[in-house]
């Protein structure tokens, strides 16, 4: 049985005088691949006066594209789900039985049609020092990754962190902490130098409380999360959340996809230079379970 619930997230942006915003291109629809069923998505923009585009990016993500035409001392973003989450099992699938054991190869046809996803970034001298405490000899696929998940959640005090941009791989290392998408992108970069497909993620991460009921007073909640998803022929493309070190499961909302962080930002655009305060509320109603 699911548990259908509603979301509410608003994203504001106050500024210290009008000023005239580039496109505005938002990553706040849940992505393609999300197994919850979405019973109702409702997106709002202030400034009234706008114009909201939809499209979907080379990485089938669903993406608004807003043009303001009038400079604006505001820009807020109203999203409202109801979802119906389903339970599922992380690991009922099954592996190609060439994939069953790392390492592996994977076909050419398909790594060629991974090819942005096998792309890593040099790595550090920290990096290079933690890759080479993994143990390489032949082992199954699913507890290898299992075991790094687990690793890097160990190795890494997670901290929320509200500045833009994600970390180089060496300050996340060598800080031994990070937000979410900090460690979502190291784990990234690990699995690529190990050969495997990974992209970046960003999301909804709902948290339901199970003394919670229906239209109570609970300790549910949710808010943007970001992790890593690998790819593993024969299964597709799975979730591996090193904040937790857990696979992703229905709680976690993917909204973007994609090879680089920058390309899967819940909310990215170009404006003119001006005094910013960002604030932003969620809100979680559990209508059944």
């Amino acid at each position: 049985m699911g548990i259908l619930i509603a979301l509410q997230h608003r994203s504001q942006y106050a500024y210290d005088r009008p000023i005239q915003l580039g496109p505005q291109i938002l990553r706040l629809r849940p992505a393609p691949h999300d197994r919850s069923q979405i019973r109702q998505y409702a997106l709002q923009v202030t400034p009234a006066e706008h114009h909201l585009y939809w499209f979907q990016d080379p990485f089938a993500n669903h993406l608004a594209r807003v043009l303001l035409p009038q400079p604006t001392r505001e820009f807020t973003v109203d999203v409202n789900i109801t979802l119906d989450l389903q339970p599922f099992n992380p690991f009922d699938f099954l592996v190609a039985d060439y994939a069953e054991t790392y390492p592996f190869a994977y076909p050419q046809p398909l790594r060629r049609a991974l090819l942005p996803y096998f792309e890593p970034e040099p790595a550090g001298g920290l990096l290079q020092q933690w890759l080479a405490g993994i143990d390489r000899r032949p082992a199954s696929l699913i507890g290898f990754l299992f075991d790094l998940n687990q690793r890097l959640q160990r190795d890494l005090r997670y901290e929320l962190r509200l500045e833009s941009g994600v970390q180089s791989c060496e300050e996340t290392l060598s800080r031994a902490c990070g937000s979410c998408r900090d460690s979502a992108w190291l784990l990234v970069q690990i699995l690529r130098h190990l050969g495997l497909a990974a992209r970046f993620v960003s999301g909804y991460l709902v948290q339901l409380d199970p003394d919670s009921r229906v239209n109570g007073t609970g300790n549910d909640d949710f808010g943007l999360h970001a992790w890593t998803e690998v790819y593993v022929p024969g299964a597709g493309w799975l979730g591996l959340d090193p904040t937790s070190g857990l696979f992703a499961t229905e709680q976690h909302i993917p909204l973007a996809c994609a090879a680089d962080p920058e390309c899967a930002a819940p909310i990215s655009g170009s404006l003119e230079a001006a005094g910013t305060h960002f604030s932003f509320t969620h809100q979680l109603q559990r209508l059944s379970s």
